[in-house]
């Protein structure tokens, strides 16, 4: 990856974009989708013993014995939120090592890439070569990244109802309200309502938040 001016320091919280260069499909289907899970959920972890194509060849028993030893194994970095979209991906990350953002991203960018160019016969980059990152600064500044992260979806117009997104796959907002279980971590951002209801009602209130974004923009990304 290219150098970074500001490095991505460890304990700290990032807010993580990147998107497809020129802006072309990076999910095309359900399967890119899900592979896209199973990849970020694998690179997560640290002191890996093979990449996750071999990992994914595995018989199933020989799969599952690994799968409960690399659960049991520590982690480069602590996934706060997440959403992927059909051009872009955005993750609130906070760095648990030495580089261990970049790592991740190193990886997870890698293995889908090269995943995503055998499936769809097409060569050459997929991911713009730098991802962005913005340290978060604040408590606000926390529980707003993560709301924007969730809404992207109906930001889009992908969703059209609360109910849709509630039920989106592709992102962790399903876990925050308890629909479903999975490798993200929840309890910082959700520390701050005094319970899901009232996390979801500030998610939700303001569906058209980021349709409004120029208010709150020094806050997310820039």
């Amino acid at each position: 990856m290219p150098y970074r001016k500001i490095p991505i320091v460890a304990g700290e919280i990032y807010h993580v974009f990147n998107r497809s260069v020129a802006k072309q499909p990076i999910f095309i289907s359900h399967k890119d989708y899900q592979r896209s899970i199973e990849v970020i959920d694998f690179y997560r972890h640290k002191d890996l013993p093979m990449r996750f194509s071999y990992y994914n060849r595995l018989a199933i028993s020989q799969k599952q014995q690994l799968t409960k030893i690399i659960a049991e194994t520590a982690s480069i970095v602590e996934i706060l939120a997440f959403c992927l979209m059909p051009n872009h991906v955005h993750f609130l990350l906070k760095s648990l090592t030495d580089n261990g953002i970049i790592q991740f991203m190193s990886n997870f960018q890698n293995s889908y890439a090269k995943y995503f160019n055998t499936r769809h016969q097409r060569t050459g980059t997929l991911f713009q070569p730098m991802f962005k990152a913005v340290r978060i600064e604040s408590e606000e500044q926390l529980i707003h990244v993560n709301r924007y992260i969730h809404l992207n979806p109906m930001t889009a117009y992908i969703l059209k109802t609360i109910k849709e997104l509630e039920i989106y796959p592709w992102s962790s907002y399903s876990e925050y309200i308890g629909m479903t279980t999975g490798f993200t971590s929840k309890a910082l951002v959700l520390g701050f309502f005094k319970n899901i209801s009232s996390y979801q009602k500030f998610t939700t209130d303001q569906v058209d938040y980021q349709r409004r974004l120029n208010e709150i923009k020094h806050l997310i990304l820039e």
